[in-house]
């Protein structure tokens, strides 16, 4: 829901009145929308159950403009089906090849017959959820029949076209003099440590493993790597947690306004993206939240990071934890250093990865589908008729 709130931000921010709708798979929402959104949603179903879902879903949306967020099945896939029936037009975001997990373009499903079948026909067939990459992959056709495409990063805008809108931060509340690092730190059992902080979920693509092995490297034994909040645990923490108990500590997940606060307790953050599609195809958003709150970043040369921490930050190649270890090293002997370049980056979130900046690149797409005219079959023929009484 991150993306969905950011946008819904950028938004409001434009004096434009959102709610956010959709199908709800599972028992809570997380981050939970802050008061200023509205949030109506159906209980999202496996087929045929999702049939019943939909129809719910499409008489809810009764915007001017339709923005979906992810070209899946639940979001583009409704947000067309919308668009054929009432011509609204239909924006589209896209901040992850969601295909990437699945071999990306050499996924491809060939089932025999008795394993279609079998995915069809039976209770817990594949094909009966929704988020199968089957789908997936047949959305991402559609992506060219939304109005306007919305991209995260360089690498989405190569393969899926459209208009480059990155992560932003209310630089506003995400404000380093709003916070006393000391007392965030003491506020969130840290102030024995210093610490090296993770904002997300754990994943393999995203080099933790590699900052774990420099510290072992380093063997420094006030440093911990501290991992917060992230999506419903898959075992991959719980793997880390086994492996280097010693260097890992583990924040529970916190509401998007408290996260400042919670960041203010790093001395660096962390952001050790591996070189693999997934990670290339994705804006970190922990990337902004050290930027904001003027924190020295150590991140990898791996998508857009170069580009969007330009000189603001600390790099070394992925896969690289003795350059990790050597940079980190580096960070913690020249404290003046780091602190001048978190300034920077700061400074370069304000100009570059705002709220505001980003508001200055939606503003004129949301301007221009309001802006166009509405259409629809009836109309077409009314026009082709009068032409032709007119020759």
């Amino acid at each position: 829901m991150t993306r969905v709130y950011l946008i819904s931000q950028i938004l409001q921010r434009l004096g434009h009145t959102v709610e956010i709708v959709g199908c709800q798979f599972g028992d809570a929402i997380y981050p939970p929308p802050p008061e200023s959104l509205t949030l109506s949603t159906v209980p999202g179903q496996r087929l045929p159950g999702f049939l019943r879902a939909a129809t719910a879903l499409l008489n809810k949306i009764q915007g001017d403009v339709i923005y979906a967020i992810k070209p899946r099945p639940t979001s583009l896939g409704i947000g067309l089906l919308k668009k054929f029936y009432t011509r609204r037009p239909v924006l589209l975001d896209i901040d992850d090849w969601e295909l990437s997990w699945f071999g990306g373009d050499r996924y491809a499903y060939r089932p025999t017959i008795k394993q279609l079948a079998r995915d069809v026909l039976k209770s817990n067939g594949a094909l009966r959820d929704l988020e199968h990459p089957f789908y997936i992959s047949q959305v991402e056709r559609w992506v060219s029949q939304a109005d306007v495409v919305t991209v995260n990063n360089h690498f989405l805008q190569q393969k899926f076209g459209g208009h480059y809108l990155p992560n932003s931060k209310d630089t506003d509340i995400f404000d380093p003099a709003r916070f006393d690092p000391e007392a965030s730190r003491h506020t969130y059992g840290l102030s024995d440590y210093r610490v090296l902080m993770f904002p997300g979920t754990a994943r393999p693509h995203k080099g933790l493993e590699d900052v774990l092995v420099a510290l072992d490297k380093l063997n420094q034994p006030d440093l911990r790597l501290v991992i917060v909040g992230g999506r419903k645990p898959d075992g991959y923490e719980d793997e880390l947690m086994a492996r280097w108990p010693q260097w890992l500590i583990k924040l529970p997940r916190f509401p998007l306004d408290q996260m400042a606060g919670v960041v203010a307790a790093a001395h660096v953050v962390v952001v050790p993206q591996r070189d693999t599609p997934t990670a290339k195809a994705q804006f970190p958003i922990k990337l902004t939240d050290g930027m904001a709150m003027a924190k020295p970043i150590l991140s990898t040369t791996v998508g857009d990071i170069p580009k969007i921490l330009g000189d603001a930050g600390y790099l070394v190649p992925p896969h690289a934890p003795e350059q990790l270890a050597e940079m980190l090293q580096t960070i913690l002997n020249n404290p003046e250093q780091a602190a001048s370049r978190g300034r920077l980056a700061r400074d370069r979130c304000v100009k570059c990865y705002s709220v505001d900046a980003m508001a200055e690149t939606l503003g004129p797409l949301i301007q221009q589908c309001l802006k166009r005219p509405p259409r629809n079959q009836l109309g077409y023929k009314q026009n082709y008729r009068r032409m032709e009484s007119d020759r």
